[in-house]
């Protein structure tokens, strides 16, 4: 196991569980693309026999992560929905009951609703900024809590070190997505039991590859998570793990420059006179200011805004921007524009959606690494567009 994740960050980054291949002299990990692996003898092997068992360069990203976040190594899936999937199955079985942010990713909500039901995995969903809530959604057949924070895509943050509190009085175990903030936010030193990750976002942060991971400090669930990832058949391929490595190589100086960038662009917006609200973790209008400076390094990279006009009015900035692209991805060097309502968080009835603040006219801006000047211009003059027959 690692040290504690926050220590000489790059380094550990770099060069965390990795070192030059003993064959060659290689300094980047080699894509090991094999399906199979030879066998000296029967039962005796170099620790790969398989490829959905096990593959060296996933084996090397799944160390590295591990390393970055102080934990076990990491068990790393060909999607972040196969790492909830797996998370869920690691936990829960019939007749026991998850509790979740209820605002979480839409595809979250669609596998429980329309999978796991039918297997007997009850799922409800509680404001989960409020302890008190997430109290009284626990009940004595939860095994989980399930948080994220901040949401996407309101941005509404959890108190994590009382929401763990809360769930191990329970005796369920507490899991925290913490997509949004990988290296911001370090989750278990405030009391998580397993961190989740879509790899897909900021750690890969290139639009190259989809991928999830799943990160504990327990030894015994590793072991169940390991077992399933293997019976199941979801681990991530060696080119999608070599290409993780490399984004991650960059990821602290990519995440300071998302954050540093959002909070000028947040700024803009919030004074923008089309503009009538904008959520963002470090703006001094935020609700919850306080507890984002206390358990998050910077905002991140994210930022939820609504323009005046509503829902026509935001659809058509959305269609206007030039430099932005509309697309379904956070977390990229290119800056992405999403309308949660018809794209990210589709499968959540309309009336479910507007009751947690996801609005048919919310917008959510992944802020990239391009110039922040230029990304202001792109958007104010989207901003500017007015209806063709007004």
């Amino acid at each position: 196991m690692g040290g504690e994740p926050g220590a000489r960050q790059f380094t550990r980054i770099i060069h965390g569980g990795l070192a030059p291949d003993p064959t060659t002299g290689a300094v980047l990990t080699p894509i090991f693309q094999s399906t199979t692996f030879a066998q000296e003898a029967v039962g005796k092997d170099k620790g790969f026999t398989y490829s959905r068992s096990g593959n060296p360069t996933v084996a090397a990203l799944e160390r590295n992560l591990g390393e970055i976040e102080g934990c076990l190594p990491a068990a790393c899936f060909a999607t972040g929905m196969a790492a909830i999937h797996i998370l869920f199955l690691a936990t829960l079985k019939a007749g026991e009951h998850v509790v979740c942010s209820d605002v979480v990713y839409g595809g979250t909500v669609r596998l429980l609703r329309q999978v796991l039901a039918d297997l007997g995995i009850r799922a409800s969903y509680a404001d989960t900024s409020d302890l008190a809530k997430l109290a009284a959604a626990i009940t004595p057949e939860t095994r989980l809590v399930l948080v994220e924070s901040p949401a996407n895509p309101t941005l509404k943050l959890t108190d994590l070190a009382g929401a763990a509190r809360v769930t191990h009085d329970a005796g369920a175990l507490f899991a925290v997505d913490n997509t949004l903030l990988p290296l911001v936010q370090e989750p278990f030193a405030l009391g998580a039991d397993v961190v989740v990750y879509s790899t897909t976002k900021y750690i890969e942060g290139h639009n190259a590859t989809v991928g999830g991971a799943l990160l504990t400090r327990d030894e015994k669930l590793a072991e169940k998570i390991r077992f399933l990832q293997n019976a199941t058949g979801c681990i991530q391929a060696p080119f999608e793990s070599w290409l993780t490595l490399r984004g991650l190589k960059t990821l602290p100086l990519r995440i300071a420059r998302h954050s540093e960038s959002a909070l000028v662009i947040a700024r803009f917006l919030e004074a923008h006179p089309r503009v009538t609200r904008v959520a963002y973790p470090f703006l001094d209008s935020f609700p919850q200011l306080e507890l984002a400076r206390r358990q998050q390094k910077a905002g991140g990279g994210m930022i939820a805004f609504e323009v005046e006009g509503g829902t026509a009015a935001g659809i058509r900035m959305m269609n206007s921007v030039k430099l932005c692209t509309l697309a379904e991805n956070l977390g990229a060097i290119e800056t992405l524009v999403t309308h949660p309502a018809s794209m990210t968080h589709a499968p959540i009835p309309a009336v479910e959606r507007e009751a947690i603040g996801i609005t048919d006219g919310l917008v959510r801006l992944s802020v990239g690494l391009e110039d922040p000047e230029d990304l202001i211009a792109d958007l104010e003059r989207a901003l500017a567009v007015q209806p063709e027959h007004a």
